[in-house]
């Protein structure tokens, strides 16, 4: 594919994921967040494949492993947010409760 090609379907991709996201109710962003990861790891098992391809240039080794490195740090990233998130719904154990004077006996 020629550049020009490459060009109109990212900046395609980028309207239509801002236009998706915008209108996404606030209740289905937790959601969303957990969907994203996912696709992250897809992200990576093909920058896996562009940093293995041998076709003779450096610059695609490279930009494949500088690929493979961002997409790492957005999954964890993400895993560490959802984990984050999940922790707030967790009942609070009483006895800690009760020594902040939460709960009354």
């Amino acid at each position: 594919m020629d550049i020009i090609t490459l060009f109109f379907i990212f900046t395609l991709a980028g309207f239509l994921g801002f236009e998706l996201i915008a209108r996404v109710p606030s209740q289905l962003h937790t959601p969303l967040m957990s969907g994203s990861n996912a696709i992250s790891g897809i992200t990576i098992v093909g920058a896996i494949i562009a940093a293995g391809a041998d076709d003779g240039s450096w610059i695609t080794t490279v930009l494949g492993t500088a690929a493979v490195t961002l997409a790492m740090i957005n999954v964890i990233g993400g895993y560490f947010v959802t984990d984050r998130m999940l922790s707030m719904f967790k009942k609070k154990d009483p006895a800690s409760a009760a020594k902040k004077g939460g709960a009354s006996s």
